[in-house]
């Protein structure tokens, strides 16, 4: 069975295609620039990549030129697009849909109702499904949620301490995000270590551009540091995380600017591009620091800061910890953050091995604790493609 796999942004389509009997990617690719210029990039492995520009005003065209290079004679892996069984969509915000489903018309406009609190995401996200759903109307659609890997929490790790209609009447609680990345490097972890997923306690840390910190207890995650927008916890690349809520009524009161642009400053211009002045890349960030860039050091600093506090609550909050995670653009790559992070946790019984840290291969399972660690500490290439890819199969099958 071949499931082809849509994350629609809003100028971006990310896209792959899988032959689920064996889990291999068969092609994947990337629309860029949508509803401007337009260009793609589509790769086969073992064959030339093809890159070109190419007109996409809307989704449509979009995903009009990917089943066509799916389908081509030279560039293409598949005969008809009849061979695909069922596209499966990555989507940020579930809402009240706690785990994956078909995409019917009640469920499009339930996610359509929530627009007003995903309004980021929840729009072109719809998009995708469209466009798809447009040339491939008698395939089976599913969307897969980020939010549901939490749909499990206990009532206390989600509501927050505001009048309580404001829950009832407005869905106001936290609902956690990158919950298919934390669901996916959690269960590998555990295969990767031959421990029993269900019975441990276990620490995930999605670093990138935008970071979250998941706490799994015996398989259910019980606690994470996004909440109602993915806009709480850790400063990331251009969002702020957890700040004073008093802070924006101030501002507003100090510069005379609405809710709207103050928002927009915490979402865009804040985090390390903020705090630093330099850039929202942590590389460029180092590099800054490097050279004594006192911002660039201090923005670094508060990530890693901040991403202590909440690894030490999670611990409290599940009683111990097994197996610490990193995983996403810092979290795979960054090792410098790796090791500050990891760094005077011992008391964790979290002992790093700064020599595995520093020179162990990218882009494979790697454990990076000293071997006489009571805890392990590993790093996980994220696959949230493949995780709805599976996700649809289990469903449509």
């Amino acid at each position: 069975m071949k499931i082809l796999v849509i994350n629609a942004g809003s100028s971006s389509l990310k896209y792959q295609l899988f032959d689920m009997e064996n889990g291999q990617v068969l092609a994947k690719g990337l629309c860029e620039k949508i509803g401007l210029t337009g260009a793609i990039t589509h790769k086969r492995p073992g064959k030339e990549t093809y890159e070109a520009d190419y007109p996409m005003p809307t989704h449509n065209e979009a995903i009009a030129l990917v089943l066509k290079l799916l389908t081509d004679s030279e560039y293409g892996v598949i005969s008809s697009v009849d061979e695909i069984s069922a596209v499966g969509h990555r989507f940020a915000h579930g809402g009240k849909l706690t785990k994956s489903c078909l995409l019917g018309e009640e469920e499009i406009k339930y996610i359509e109702s929530i627009i007003p609190i995903n309004p980021l995401h929840g729009p072109p996200a719809l998009k995708g499904v469209a466009a798809c759903k447009a040339l491939m109307s008698n395939t089976p659609h599913v969307g897969v949620f980020d939010t549901s890997f939490y749909s499990g929490f206990d009532k206390k790790a989600y509501m927050y301490a505001l009048p309580y209609e404001w829950y009832e009447k407005y869905g106001v609680r936290r609902y956690g995000f990158h919950g298919t990345s934390h669901r996916f490097v959690s269960a590998k972890a555990c295969e990767f270590l031959g421990l029993d997923y269900n019975s441990t306690k276990i620490v995930s840390c999605h670093i990138g551009s935008g970071s979250s910190i998941t706490a799994v207890k015996n398989g259910q995650a019980v606690d994470t540091s996004l909440g109602f927008t993915p806009q709480e916890g850790l400063p990331m690349g251009t969002r702020c995380g957890s700040i004073d809520p008093s802070i924006v009524p101030y501002i507003i009161e100090q510069t005379g600017m609405s809710a709207a642009e103050v928002n927009d400053i915490m979402n865009k211009k804040s985090g390390l591009l903020g705090v630093s002045g330099v850039s929202n890349d942590a590389r460029d960030v180092w590099a800054a620091a490097a050279e004594g860039n006192e911002r660039a050091q201090l923005a670094m600093d508060l990530l890693v800061h901040n991403a202590k506090k909440i690894i030490g609550s999670y611990v409290a909050e599940m009683n111990g910890i097994d197996v610490l995670i990193f995983t996403a653009g810092l979290g795979e790559n960054d090792r410098k953050t790796r090791e500050l992070i990891a760094e005077n946790m011992e008391f964790f019984g979290i002992k790093l091995d700064k020599d595995a840290n520093l020179n162990g291969p990218r882009g494979e399972n790697l454990v990076i604790s000293a071997p006489d660690s009571k805890v392990k500490v590993v790093v996980i290439p994220t696959d949230e493609e493949y995780m709805i890819a599976s996700d649809t199969y289990e469903l449509v099958k």
